[in-house]
């Protein structure tokens, strides 16, 4: 039987877990709680056909591989894999960026280290550059039912983003086929912020908020930042190297049918399979 050891099965992990459950699969997510219990792990990570991280950086380092690097590096699995960021890329001013671009240049310079140690890591390892996640109870539908959706006067600025479904599909695609190092996962069509909340109102039945400047809106420090980068995310070597293509090319295919779910399966988060290493 195939046995995947997950770090970290938060939203898209444990979606991920529930998929390979469903096909089948011992599915041992590792929680936070868990991740000190070292001889447990450790008895895993050699039993493991598969592992998977989706726990971000910490600080300036990755947790699983301070604790578990010397381990991971040596383990018997024949499939690694990371969950990753775009955000390594920075700002590439609205252009194309594919795996070939320049990382490190962003704020997020802890992940970029972390992309880089998963990648290096292990000969099977794949790193999966993800942008804006959406999916059930996590969309601008919700933000705009829940009156936090904002407007931002920001001409120009575009950003990629993928249903969390397509994630799924993705690593799901890479265990089967396709070789180790980098992938982009991102829907077809970047567009603006304003274009995906003003097209979720619509799908709603509800005015769009106001169009606000950065000041007006008094934005966190990090959902400030979500604005200070500007890019566009390839996707064609995953469709090349692994088969895969999105089920919701765009934002719209995406919203409409997250808008077809029922309220509360929306909002509704798959739990990851239970394991003794989940407390």
């Amino acid at each position: 039987m195939s046995r995947i050891l997950i770090f970290g099965p938060g939203y898209t992990a444990g979606r991920i877990a529930s998929a390979l459950a469903g096909e089948g699969w011992r599915v041992v997510p590792v929680t936070r709680d868990a991740m000190d219990d070292h001889a447990a792990i450790a008895a895993e990570i050699a039993a493991a056909t598969h592992i998977l991280s989706s726990v971000p950086p910490a600080g300036d380092a990755d947790p699983v591989l301070v604790r578990y690097g010397a381990l991971l590096a040596t383990a018997p699995a024949r499939w690694i894999g990371y969950l990753s960021s775009t955000g390594v890329y920075g700002d590439a001013g609205g252009a194309w960026v594919d795996e070939s671009a320049p990382t490190g240049s962003g704020r997020r310079s802890a992940r970029t280290r972390a992309d880089a140690d998963w990648l290096a890591l292990h000969a099977q390892a794949r790193v999966f550059r993800l942008p804006g996640i959406y999916g059930p109870g996590r969309s601008a539908l919700d933000r705009v039912a829940q009156g936090a959706a904002h407007r931002i006067v920001l001409p120009g600025q575009i950003f990629s983003r993928i249903h969390v479904d397509d994630i799924t599909a993705a690593v799901i695609a890479s265990i089967r086929c396709g070789p180790p190092g980098a992938y982009n996962i991102a829907d077809d069509r970047p567009a603006g912020q304003n274009a995906v909340i003003e097209y979720a109102c619509d799908l709603l039945g509800l005015p769009p908020p106001p169009l606000q400047t950065l000041d007006e809106a008094r934005l966190s420090p990090a959902a400030r930042a979500f604005y200070a980068e500007n890019r566009r995310v390839a996707n064609g070597k995953a469709r090349r190297l692994l088969g895969w293509q999105p089920l919701y090319p765009d934002y719209r295919a995406g919203l409409r049918a997250l808008n077809a779910i029922t309220s509360p399966a929306r909002v509704s988060n798959p739990p990851a399979a239970a394991s003794t290493l989940q407390r």
